[in-house]
């Protein structure tokens, strides 16, 4: 097919995604039978498709997702305490709109991560920024930030996103410094953004995990009372799908 004067204008205008499609219809046999409207359809599903395409990607690298989750993957087969019904309101995502935050506690294994991740993916397909953190690394960073002056301008960034992913909080205790960038976190991110933990131990543990008594009853005023909580159980998935037979 000899290059055609509209498919160059389309490009030029930056229209990819309608100059692709103007070509496959055109070479198409049944696009004669097409009319005016259903052309211009058709050129403007394409160029929205691609227009979307790109911008999830994008999110999605920022994100930086630990795992390729997706909630059409979910798996409630398994007996992890997941309610299909909750999962699926969730899954709305009108807790990220109300600024309400998600916490996931269970056993090493149970799938906290990807669920976490599969929640994140959701959010990033609904047009939401997104990012993934794993908590010991993000105080790790902060204390660097701490050093290099970069301090201000990365706790900034954590309370831009509307949906922050704190995965495996509470390895450790936390240390003074810690406590004080975690306060900040939360208090630029209390009703403005939604925050979802996943954690091993139990909600009623975060008070002394936290350490200090003024600084854990802030960060949880800020972290727990508007938060929807969800308990999984049952033995590790890991090793579940290690000992299930080839198929």
């Amino acid at each position: 097919m000899l290059p055609h004067p509209t498919i160059d204008q389309l490009n030029a205008m930056g229209l990819y995604g309608m100059a692709k499609a103007f070509h496959d219809i055109a070479a198409n046999p049944d696009a004669d039978g097409l009319s005016h409207g259903e052309w211009l359809a058709l050129l403007l599903d394409r160029e929205q498709a691609l227009r979307y395409d790109k911008r999830l990607a994008a999110r999605l690298r920022f994100a930086r997702l630990r795992h390729k989750a997706a909630a059409e993957d979910i798996d409630f087969r398994a007996d992890r305490g997941l309610d299909r019904r909750l999962i699926q309101d969730l899954l709305t995502l009108k807790w990220i709109d109300n600024h309400e935050n998600l916490i996931l506690e269970g056993p090493t294994g149970v799938g906290k991560s990807w669920l976490a991740c599969a929640f994140g993916q959701k959010a990033c397909r609904d047009n939401r920024a997104v990012l993934y953190v794993r908590t010991p690394k993000l105080f790790d960073e902060l204390a660097l930030a701490h050093a290099d002056g970069s301090l201000a301008r990365r706790i900034k960034a954590l309370g831009a996103v509307e949906l922050l992913i704190m995965d495996d909080w509470g390895l450790t205790p936390l240390d003074t410094q810690s406590r004080h960038d975690l306060l900040e976190i939360l208090e630029d991110r209390y009703g403005r953004k939604s925050t979802l933990i996943t954690s091993q131990l139990p909600v009623a543990d975060w008070h002394s995990l936290i350490g200090n008594a003024t600084y854990a009853d802030a960060i949880l005023d800020r972290l727990v009372h508007n938060a929807h909580r969800i308990s999984l159980k049952g033995e590790s998935m890991r090793r579940l799908k290690s000992n299930s037979p080839l198929t």
